[in-house]
């Protein structure tokens, strides 16, 4: 009887455990979305970075001799503004600061810092490492560089201020790309997917995801590397915005509860 009831507690025991085990390992919730609005965007803008500002879409495009900073006109898709980067240049993310803007590069560690309404360089940083995407808190910016970690820089001089890596239960999430600052949460496409991750600033855990296969056609994308990269919010009208490289469209969402598991999926 000893020997039973020892045997018993035993499975209990490793069924605790293996219950806490897939607990621990288990998956953000996965929300679907409301397409609202469509707005029109070029499909020569490999985008890289996206925000929404003052009634414009800011933009950063990639590709050496093709990269740019834009701001575009919403309702027609035309830039009221654009600069070209040197053609060794290859943009990535962008993100404003006060009355500035930065942009990025992916491999040449050079971060361009221009003045919003002009749009001249009024300074530059280096850094170590690729540049993806970036965001920014009220008092840091965030980048991301491909990898499953997001760090945390200081505006004034670049520098590295702290790190998160981002895990969704027990599986780390890389290739982290465009970033964006959404109502205390990071949002962050992840390179070659459809979908989004809603992710915590403080430790770096999925809060959720959002899914949005099916957004865009795949008869509509310009190549395999026409993948969704560009999350940009209106805080004043709490609206949210989602495009991808070489895209036709913009598109303003709207993020249904999240419902299923991603293990359910």
């Amino acid at each position: 009887m000893l020997s039973l009831t020892r045997s018993l507690r035993s499975l209990v025991f490793l069924v605790a455990v293996a219950n806490v085990g897939c607990a621990s390992a288990s998956s953000a919730p996965v929300a679907s979305y409301t397409v609202i609005a469509k707005y029109p965007h070029s499909t020569a803008s490999y985008t890289e970075g996206f925000f929404y500002l003052d009634g414009l879409f800011y933009e950063g495009t990639g590709l050496e001799g093709h990269s740019q900073l834009l701001a575009v006109q919403p309702a027609t898709g035309q830039p009221r503004q654009h600069i070209d980067l040197p053609p060794q240049y290859f943009g990535e993310g962008i993100v404003d600061w006060g009355s500035t803007i930065y942009e990025w590069t992916w491999k040449s560690h050079v971060c361009f810092v221009y003045d919003r309404f002009t749009l001249r360089v009024v300074k530059q940083f280096s850094y170590e490492g690729e540049g993806w995407g970036m965001t920014r808190t009220t008092t840091e910016l965030i980048t991301s560089d491909g990898s499953d970690t997001l760090r945390f820089r200081d505006p004034a001089n670049f520098k590295v201020k702290r790190e998160i890596v981002v895990r969704d239960g027990g599986k780390r999430i890389d290739q982290l790309n465009e970033l964006e600052y959404v109502k205390g949460e990071i949002y962050a496409n992840v390179w070659h997917s459809d979908r989004i991750a809603r992710i915590s600033p403080r430790d770096g855990h999925v809060l959720g995801w959002i899914d949005l296969s099916g957004i865009l056609p795949d008869d509509q994308r310009v190549n395999a590397e026409s993948v969704l990269n560009g999350i940009a919010y209106d805080a004043q009208d709490d609206r949210l915005f989602v495009t991808g490289k070489q895209w036709p469209t913009i598109f303003e969402i709207r993020i249904a509860s999240s419902a299923r598991s991603a293990a359910g999926k």
